[in-house]
């Protein structure tokens, strides 16, 4: 749906997201006219008198009351990712793993679960398994990413159907649609984290999603150098229509002076209580430099999605042919298991993220990981540089045997996050460390 305060003069729904990733949110600053979003590196705002600021946390009156819950060079960035996903209000945190704990916190509760495909970054998988185990909150984990899998393992206490639309590490492509599909039919929300994908490359909630996470670190910097997390809500979900379930929307809210969400915001309900209650209460916030420094990066997103993509497509061709190694992981070969979903939501695409396994197994694996040199070896990804690392022993080091290959993660395989720098100089660098092992 188009946002007026999301681009003032023109309906968001017909710009571009090259343009919208630039414009998006902002207009000069009315006083001193800045075109750069100003960094308003503040703690606190002015109430103009008692019944000023009585108003404002009565919600009677639009504005800044402390950056713990909002800040104005946040809602620049969360104005423009939502307009670049879809969605009807955005909220950013601190970091990625913020952004997953608020948008299931926000609906779980003790007694409840929520179900969640296999597939899943390491720190997450922790977070559901563990974390939220020793809150009371049960993770059921489905036996694939399939929408019958996750359907069996539903019942009347789910609140949730958790996915990423592409899995890390594992490059696994989530039909949106169908797990969409089966989440509403019984009565609950789809969450997707859609940080490997981006908007560039995918907007979940055109396929049903409900809430859209991304870990804004990664694609979204572009740079390494910034930690952060948003949270997007679809605006789509009939939370009146399950006042039991959702209680904390359709009921008065003692945290928050009693206010009942779905009354007061309306269709941004949900990010409203994520906002009013989780980051309020628990304080994951995003630093306004960071917030900054974000929308730097994307500005340049679309621009070096594409450079990703094309490179990890030459970087693929490369391995499968190969000698040394022993399989690749790419969604954008045919006979990929995931090659028609890739053609389906990613426009032909595929992913920047992919894996392979060298020939020797994991010793090889490790001598060639040890081997690269333009590569950098670190956990991140989405990086303008290219990036590797070694899932088994870093971010699901966590996990036993079983668990590593539910998540789809082998003891041999090397994750890559291929950077935009020259094709040649990536190329080179990966057949020299492949020759070492």
């Amino acid at each position: 749906m188009p946002r007026d305060d999301i681009f003032p003069h023109v309906a968001a729904s017909v710009l571009r997201d090259e343009t919208l990733a630039i414009h998006a949110g902002y207009e000069p600053d009315p006083v001193t006219k800045s075109v750069a979003v100003p960094i308003y590196q503040t703690v606190a705002y002015a109430f103009d008198s008692a019944e000023h600021g009585a108003a404002l946390f009565d919600l009677e009156v639009e504005g800044n009351i402390y950056t713990r819950l909002s800040n104005p060079t946040n809602a620049v960035l969360e104005k423009r990712v939502a307009a670049l996903e879809g969605g009807v209000a955005a909220l950013s945190v601190g970091s990625g793993a913020a952004a997953i704990h608020y948008a299931l916190a926000t609906l779980l509760e003790q007694g409840t679960n929520f179900v969640s495909v296999p597939q899943l970054y390491g720190a997450t998988y922790t977070l559901f398994a563990h974390v939220f185990k020793k809150q009371g909150i049960e993770v059921r984990f489905a036996k694939s990413d399939r929408a019958d899998d996750i359907a069996a393992c539903i019942d009347h206490n789910t609140r949730a159907v958790y996915c990423e639309s592409v899995g890390n590490p594992a490059g696994n492509i989530v039909d949106l649609a169908a797990l969409a599909a089966v989440a509403h039919a019984r009565g609950v929300p789809l969450i997707v984290d859609n940080t490997v994908a981006t908007p560039i490359l995918l907007k979940p909630i055109r396929y049903g999603a409900d809430v859209v996470v991304h870990s804004a670190t990664k694609f979204m910097g572009g740079h390494g150098t910034t930690m952060g997390g948003i949270i997007v809500d679809a605006g789509n979900f009939p939370w009146r229509a399950y006042p039991d379930k959702f209680a904390m929307l359709t009921q008065p809210e003692p945290a928050y002076h009693g206010v009942t969400y779905v009354e007061q915001y309306g269709r941004s309900a949900y990010a409203a209580h994520c906002r009013t209650v989780c980051l309020r209460n628990t304080g994951a916030v995003l630093p306004p430099l960071s917030a900054f420094l974000l929308l730097q990066g994307i500005e340049t997103m679309a621009l070096r999605v594409e450079r990703h993509v094309e490179n990890a497509r030459r970087v693929a061709t490369y391995l499968h042919d190969h000698p040394k190694v022993a399989w690749v992981s790419y969604a954008g070969f045919p006979d990929s298991a995931y090659h028609a979903l890739a053609q389906k939501y990613l426009g032909g695409n595929a992913p920047s993220l992919l894996t392979f396994g060298v020939k020797g197994g994991y010793d090889a694996g490790r001598k060639t990981l040890n081997a690269l040199n333009l590569f950098k070896r670190l956990v991140n990804m989405g990086d303008a540089k290219s990036l590797a690392t070694h899932p088994a022993s870093t971010t699901h080091r966590q996990l036993n045997e079983a668990e590593l290959a539910q998540a789809g993660v082998k003891p041999e395989m090397i994750r890559l996050s291929v950077g935009i720098e020259h094709i040649d100089d990536i190329l080179a660098d990966l057949g020299q460390a492949l020759d070492a092992a």
